[in-house]
């Protein structure tokens, strides 16, 4: 069996999904093997490296329910270099954390979005200046006016950064739609994008297709953006989003390659 866990973290993050996104060690491992491929085997599909079953972090199977998130893993690692550099490699890392943390503690996992529910980006408006609070608007009312037809669930907007306190009834509409996502790699794809926006709604209607990437990604990023058109681009920060925008891209991927 080939074993992953020396480049990829393991579960003992206590944050299931952290483990996804936690540091990589400096210094890269040599690539070991020519050819990364796809094994069918139990209702699987296995990642097999020059044949040989490749393993999470925790020694259980790389294995995902469908061939062409398989194969989305399997061109991860055939697309290395000389070195295997988990950073990345972001398919394979949302699903380790699916495998080795998701699955056994999938409760705790809907719990952490359920809490994004009650204070998520959408609900925070601007007062001022108006092309910012025009720009919210624009973006994030769509995505509350899919949320009350999808879901039944209607929330209360405030303005500024104090806390609203949000109706049980709805938070709870949005617990039972996460709790109908049965699969662990859905799971872990849809918390991913949550914490990389900020937003389980704006996660939830992109899951959904009722955004499409380009627009899911722009709408977690109004007030970034407005600052960038008032005071001019920041490289060090654009470049962070990049980073960050490519792995939301992975996890929209997963999400969408394990209903595949």
């Amino acid at each position: 069996m080939t074993d992953s866990r020396d480049w990829f973290p393991s579960d003992e993050e206590p944050n299931p999904m952290r483990a996804a996104q936690a540091g990589m060690k400096p210094t890269l491992p040599k690539r070991f093997y020519k050819e990364a491929g796809v094994e069918e085997r139990d209702g699987l599909f296995h990642l097999t490296l020059d044949g040989r079953t490749a393993k999470t972090p925790s020694k259980q199977a790389l294995a995902v329910p469908s061939r062409a998130l398989a194969k989305a893993l399997a061109e991860e690692w055939q697309g290395q270099g000389g070195e295997i550099d988990p950073s990345t490699m972001p398919v394979t890392r949302i699903v380790n954390s699916a495998i080795d943390g998701v699955a056994p503690r999938k409760a705790e996992v809907v719990d952490d979005l359920v809490r994004y529910a009650g204070s998520d980006l959408v609900y925070y408006r601007a007062g001022e200046p108006e092309r910012l609070a025009k720009s919210q608007d624009a973006a994030w009312s769509p995505v509350l006016d899919w949320v009350r037809e999808a879901h039944g669930a209607r929330f209360t907007l405030g303005e500024g950064v104090m806390h609203v306190t949000q109706p049980e009834e709805a938070v709870a509409a949005i617990r039972r739609g996460i709790e109908q996502i049965g699969s662990p790699f859905a799971l872990a794809a849809l918390h991913v994008m949550t914490t990389l926006s900020g937003s389980v709604l704006i996660a939830l209607a992109h899951a959904a297709r009722h955004l499409d990437e380009d627009q899911a990604w722009a709408a977690a990023h109004v007030d970034e953006l407005y600052q960038e058109s008032v005071w001019g681009e920041d490289y060090e920060a654009v470049e962070r989003r990049r980073r960050r925008e490519a792995d939301f891209r992975a996890a929209s991927l997963v999400y969408r390659l394990t209903q595949a």
